[in-house]
Parts: C-alpha cells; sequence; structure tokens
C-alpha cells in the first residue's frame, strides 16, 4: 500500500508541475496561490479542502480548459462566514469545503447559484443539495482508530453513541475544534435527534480527551496514550502509504450498520450567486465532479472517495458501499446548531 500510494503522489505532483501549479504541500497549510496558465479567463476559488489536494485538481482543469484560478485557502466556517460577510461583494466564484455544514451555512443565506444539471448528474442525489445549489465531490468515513494492543475486536463499541458510556473514561481521543469532528456531531443530532446528541456531547465531555488535529488523536492512540479516538479514515491511510510511524500500532475500526459512527462527510462545491465569471465557475465544479476531476482525486495521495462519474477509489481503501454508512440529508447538518451544543457541553 505505501509504495502504490507514493507513487500515486508522484505521478499527481507531476500533473501539478505540468500546469505550473505550486508543489504539493501537506495538505494543512492555508494561504493565497494561482494555478495554471494560458487563457484569458481567472476565477476565484475559496478553498478548505486539503490544499495539496485542490492544487492537482485545479491544475488539471486549468490544463483542460485554459481558465486560470486563484486559490484562496482556509478552513470550512472561516471561509463559509467570511463568504456571508462579504455577500454580493465577495470576490469568491466557487466555494469548496472539507464538510458539509459550511456549505449549508452559505446557502442559508442564498449565497449559491443553481448548478447546471449536467454536473448534477455525474453525482448521485444523496451527495447533493435537494435545492441543486450544491454537490459532493469527495468524501471521508467516520472511524474509530484503535490501539491494538490495548483493544481486542471484542471490546470494540458497537456504536459510536457507546463512547459516553463511564468504561471509556479517559480512553478515547477527540478534536472537537476542527470542522471534522463538528460535522460527525452534525450526523449524529441528524440522525438521532438533539436531546440524544446533547447526552452523547456531554459523556464525551467527561470521557474524552481533546487534542488538536486527527493526526495527533491518531498519534496518541498509536503511542498507547489512549485506547482509541474518532477520526477520519484517510488519517490512517496516508500515514501508512508513508511510513507509517504514527499508524503502524493502530487499526480501524468501521462501524457498519447505518450507525452514526460510520457517517461519510461530503466535501462540497458551488457556485457563488455573486459571481462575476459564473459560466467558468459552473465549469469548474463540472470538472470536479466529472471523470477527469474524480480520476485525479483517486490518484493522488489524499485517499479520500470520489462519489462522481463512478470513478473508483483507490484500491487501498474499504469500499465506499462496503462501509454501510447512514443516509444523511447533507443539508440537514447545521453548523450553528452544533457548535452552540457543543459550547453548552463545555466542549467548545
Amino acid at each position: 500500500m505505501r509504495r502504490t500510494a507514493k507513487r500515486a503522489m508522484g505521478l499527481a505532483c507531476g500533473l501539478a508541475a505540468a500546469v505550473g501549479v505550486a508543489a504539493c504541500g501537506d495538505g494543512e497549510g492555508s494561504g493565497d496561490s494561482a494555478s495554471g496558465s494560458g487563457g484569458s479567463a481567472q476565477i476565484t476559488l475559496y478553498n478548505a479542502q486539503h490544499e495539496d489536494l485542490m492544487k492537482l485538481m485545479v491544475g488539471a482543469f486549468t490544463k483542460q480548459t485554459g481558465i486560470k484560478v486563484q486559490m484562496r485557502s482556509g478552513e470550512d466556517l472561516e471561509l463559509a462566514n467570511q463568504l456571508v460577510q462579504e455577500g454580493k461583494a465577495s470576490p469568491a466564484d466557487v466555494f469548496v469545503t472539507e464538510n458539509s455544514p459550511g456549505m449549508t451555512l452559505v446557502d442559508a443565506r442564498n449565497g449559491f447559484a443553481t448548478l447546471d444539471g449536467a454536473t448534477l448528474a455525474q453525482v448521485p442525489a444523496r451527495y447533493a443539495a435537494a435545492n441543486r445549489h450544491w454537490v459532493g465531490f469527495a468524501a471521508r468515513a467516520t472511524v474509530l482508530a484503535y490501539n491494538k494492543t490495548r483493544l481486542t475486536t471484542a471490546q470494540l463499541p458497537a456504536s459510536i453513541m457507546d463512547l459516553a458510556d463511564p468504561q471509556w473514561k479517559g480512553k478515547v481521543g477527540y478534536s472537537p475544534t476542527g470542522a471534522d469532528f463538528q460535522a460527525i456531531v452534525s450526523a449524529v443530532v441528524a440522525l438521532k435527534g438533539q436531546a440524544a446528541g446533547k447526552a452523547w456531547l456531554e459523556g464525551l465531555k467527561r470521557n474524552a480527551v481533546a487534542y488538536k488535529g486527527n493526526s495527533r488523536v491518531m498519534k496518541a492512540v498509536n503511542d498507547g496514550d489512549l485506547a482509541a479516538g474518532v477520526i477520519y479514515h484517510y488519517y490512517w491511510y496516508q500515514d501508512q502509504a508513508e511510513s507509517g510511524a504514527n499508524s503502524d500500532n493502530v487499526k480501524l475500526h468501521f462501524f457498519g450498520h447505518q450507525d452514526p459512527g460510520a457517517f461519510t462527510s461530503v466535501s462540497g462545491a458551488g457556485v457563488l450567486a455573486s459571481s462575476r465569471h459564473a459560466a467558468e465557475a459552473q465549469r469548474l465544479v463540472k470538472f470536479l465532479t466529472g471523470k477527469e476531476g474524480q480520476q485525479v482525486l483517486a490518484g493522488s495521495a489524499a485517499l479520500e472517495y470520489p462519489v462522481g462519474s463512478g470513478v473508483a477509489a483507490d484500491k487501498a481503501l474499504k469500499p465506499l458501499a462496503a462501509l454501510d454508512a447512514p443516509a444523511v440529508d447533507v443539508t440537514r447538518l447545521n453548523s450553528d446548531t452544533v457548535v452552540t451544543m457543543m459550547q453548552d457541553a463545555g466542549i467548545l
């Protein structure tokens, strides 16, 4: 698996270099960068996805279309709130996120234009907003990373909801301040209701150890400081593909059974209603969800799941169809409500 992923990274970085995109990064930084060359059109992308992945995808888009992309990177809710504040004066043409609550926030303020039907036809309906204002282009699976020397399979929780039980006190970790975990909480609330979500959060406050970032949660599990931690799948797969230094003592528990712990979070893309380059912006979102864009994603070292145009994920990953994820209306994942609940529980 490590050799395959490294080869994919090399091919993807080669593509980036071919179209003038900045060198591949670690996916955790933010900043401004221009992509591509050729053609006179240029659009602005507000990017909350991993920056190295989006450089590859927009680089391939520019190579195909000649449309340049100016990329401004930040966090999901940071950029979503910025778009709301900027309103019609925003320079953004397209917004992409790691998780869908940021898309819901902008959409609730009438921030998006309707997407082209041909774009929406490329992605299953469960990964898109019913009002046609934004669409998913990637997914990540919620998993429980556990230390294989501290827990046996018989000791693993049947549901993510079980982590609120007293037996997990001091044994489980999470990263509550990031958009990743907030999306997971949104799914718990959407599936179980606010009362159950409130009780679960209060249990986590008593039991769980907070870290800043999923990578740190996984490292704590790997080092034996924790028995288990809630993360997204690709942190483990990426580390395994590189060296395994922070994951060789870790296994992944996929909850399945349509449990909230089997939630697959969707990375969204939408065209701003205020875009001054609407046609070009629509082309970018169509590319991200189309075969060429999805193949760039699947062949990258990001190791996230493509969701459009029938493109299969990296063979190292557990198949998306085998995750037995719960059916969640992506437009119901409300960040405002969840942040308030987490603050009330003393987590934020």
